[in-house]
């Protein structure tokens, strides 16, 4: 599926993983099961792991990174790696009602 027909992922919106997806940590940061679609990702670096497990507490994607310890030099690799996410279906915006207060 190609990202060009979307609009890159938003850091400032709020994101979570998908309810199928399943988180097991690794050495080298954690693989992600999505049980819906069978697909499996590689989340390589340890701070990545702790973005995506911080996001549904944070307000936004951006809050999430600066959380983890992501430098704003930083957020365009990982607002790529999060776009990956959202493209494998791995990641779901959440609703306006789900954002932490």
């Amino acid at each position: 599926m190609s990202t060009e027909s979307r609009p890159p992922l938003d850091l400032s919106r709020a994101w979570r993983l998908h309810p199928q997806v399943s988180v097991r940590p690794e050495p080298f940061g954690a693989l992600l099961y999505h049980f819906g679609t069978r697909k499996l990702s590689f989340l390589k670096d340890p701070r990545l792991l702790a973005v995506v497990r911080s996001l549904d507490e944070q307000p936004s994607a951006r809050a999430a990174c600066h959380d983890a310890g992501v430098t704003d030099a930083e957020l365009p690799t990982f607002r790529r790696a999060l776009e990956t996410l959202r493209v494998a279906q791995m990641l779901v915006e959440q609703d306006s009602s789900e954002v932490a207060a």
